[in-house]
């Protein structure tokens, strides 16, 4: 059933944080599914990128989707021999964070929810991608939510981080990127360690990397796809990244 659409029917958990009054009616939630197990026992929920203000509909061919088919590719192939894991993305009905609404957040739960009737209450790694990014920090306080590895994040400054808690929380972002923060993702990293009592958080610079993950892609793929296979299985896949990417210094440039 690789790549076909399904739209399932899930009520929505609502965010950690209070996202504004405006609430869609619409609760079904498409996930196109990459790999699907007859018996999964993991899962992986992809989030791509998109536009701080957009009512316009999202679509699967966009450029924000399309990026991360070469993500998703890597993912699969890494993933831990021994686990039926499920992979599955996430397509948001807007385009557009929206300010307070945080519409991606809303849908990212929704598919959460959605990933449960499909395969029952697995522990799920979310995977995002710049604006997918913030919407996996959102709703990392969702019950299937294992860890969250977050490319090139938006995070702006006092994200909440309460949700973190228990949660491994890991970001990678590009030395050379000009659309979001490594700043702001560090300090959100170091955020989510002390306020929000996450396990394990920790953050990686990608050297000459930028924002769509185009220069050295074959290091962004890599170290993605094992940071996801290590998050799901720690026993058998090893942590890619050094030690310091934990540490409370400077995070490494790899």
């Amino acid at each position: 059933m690789s790549g076909q659409w399904v739209t399932v029917a899930a009520e929505p958990t609502e965010p950690t944080e209070p996202t504004g009054s405006t609430e869609r009616t619409d609760h079904h939630v498409p996930l196109t599914l990459r790999r699907r197990p007859s018996h999964p026992n993991a899962a992986v929920l992809v989030l791509h990128g998109g536009e701080e203000k957009s009512e316009r509909p999202a679509r699967p061919w966009q450029l924000a989707a399309l990026r991360m088919g070469p993500v998703v590719r890597a993912v699969i192939a890494a993933l831990p021999g021994e686990q039926d894991v499920l992979v599955a993305q996430a397509r948001y009905r807007l385009r557009g964070w929206n300010g307070d609404r945080a519409d991606p957040a809303r849908d990212t739960l929704r598919a959460l929810d959605a990933l449960a009737e499909l395969a029952g209450p697995v522990p799920t790694v979310l995977l995002g991608h710049s604006m997918g990014g913030r919407a996996a920090l959102y709703a990392a306080g969702h019950p299937l939510v294992r860890g969250v590895v977050a490319l090139a994040p938006w995070w702006p400054p006092a994200e909440p981080v309460d949700q973190t808690a228990g949660r491994h929380i890991i970001a990678l972002h590009g030395e050379r990127d000009h659309v979001t923060s490594p700043t702001e993702t560090a300090e959100c990293v170091r955020r989510a360690r002390d306020e929000g009592a996450a396990a394990r958080a920790g953050m990686a610079v990608i050297g000459g990397g930028d924002h769509g993950m185009l220069r050295r892609h074959g290091l962004w793929h890599h170290t993605t796809a094992a940071l996801v296979a290590h998050l799901l299985d720690p026993g058998s896949a090893p942590d890619p990244l050094p030690e310091g990417c934990y540490g409370v210094g400077e995070f490494p440039v790899l």
